[in-house]
């Protein structure tokens, strides 16, 4: 049996322009989902979180690791789930997901994040060694904590100004006034 038969029904000649790994993976991902300012949050959420992560485990040595420790797991949790949400709202998924529910779970997991994120970067202000990559590790940590309160607000902001929808008043037959004759 010659190579031409095995191959020529699975393969193709000449594929088209559309076609190729990067393609397949492009057409999933859509930033259209999240509209200007917060696609720039959403990024800068993941972004910060990351580089306090990385500049915390540049760090050989501590005296007081506690805050090192801690500061460590909330950085990492903060980027994986930032990474989380992005996927979330640019992939398919999204879809597949009850809009509402996507959009309440990233206004509880942004609020909680920052605020945990924001004692850890306190907390780690407080027990460093003073060296540089600590510095920039709690640098990044207030940023993103504040990158993440931000975004909170801007949801809480952007929810306030949606209209609210009013319940519809009783109708009453008789007048208040009208005594029972």
């Amino acid at each position: 049996m010659e190579n031409g038969a095995v191959y020529r029904s699975t393969t193709e000649a000449h594929p088209g322009p559309a076609r190729g790994a990067r393609s397949g993976l492009v057409a999933y991902f859509n930033l259209r989902r999240l509209k200007g300012t917060r696609l720039i949050i959403k990024l800068l959420q993941l972004v910060l979180s990351l580089l306090a992560f990385i500049c915390e485990e540049v760090v050989s040595q501590c005296t007081l690791c506690g805050g090192l420790y801690f500061f460590e797991f909330v950085s990492c949790s903060a980027f994986l789930l930032s990474l989380l949400t992005l996927i979330v709202y640019c992939t398919p998924v999204y879809d597949k997901v009850d809009p509402a529910k996507v959009k309440s779970s990233d206004f509880y997991i942004t609020v909680g994040t920052g605020l945990v994120f924001l004692v850890a970067s306190i907390l780690f202000a407080l027990t460093h060694d003073s060296t540089p990559a600590e510095l920039a590790a709690i640098v990044f940590g207030f940023l993103a904590s504040f990158v993440f309160l931000s975004d909170f607000f801007l949801m809480v902001y952007e929810k306030r100004k949606e209209p609210q929808p009013r319940k519809p008043e009783a109708t009453v037959n008789e007048p208040l006034n009208a005594q029972g004759l």
